[in-house]
């Protein structure tokens, strides 16, 4: 399989997991909102590294790669300077994944109590952006 094929298949995925994250918005259920749009900007992001031929941390956050792919690839200036927002998402939504998943264990706060529905919309809107710059990248 060539790397385009493999990031191709990683944008799939990643198109799959923002469907249920909208999904999970319809049903108001916020902490899953919360993971699958992380799971979206996760896929998305190493979709893009992947087509840019660029080794990734096997992790569920990729932000510290992100601004090191600046000054080793030439890059669209509309994606260069979109890099700081998608590390930015990936390095918020990574940490809010496990609580989002076990809510508070130390509080014994569910995770359908951690997260508003402010929270699940602004993670969506932010997996809709990455998903679609990453898109963009690849299908341009």
């Amino acid at each position: 399989m060539r790397t385009d094929e493999l990031a191709l298949d990683y944008l799939r995925s990643a198109e799959m997991t923002l469907e249920e994250a909208r999904k999970a918005i319809d049903n108001e259920v916020y902490s899953l909102a919360i993971r699958r749009s992380q799971e979206t900007v996760e896929l998305s992001l190493k979709a893009a590294l992947r087509y840019l031929a660029i080794e990734y941390p096997r992790d569920h956050d990729v932000s510290d790669i992100l601004p090191v792919v600046k000054d080793t690839r030439p890059l669209p200036n509309w994606f260069e300077e979109k890099i700081e927002f998608m590390a930015g998402v990936s390095s918020d939504l990574a940490r809010k994944r496990g609580p989002a998943f076990y809510g508070d264990e130390r509080t014994f706060t569910p995770a359908s109590q951690l997260f508003t529905k402010e929270d699940g919309f602004r993670a969506l809107r932010d997996a809709e952006e990455v998903f679609e710059i990453c898109m963009r990248l690849i299908k341009e």
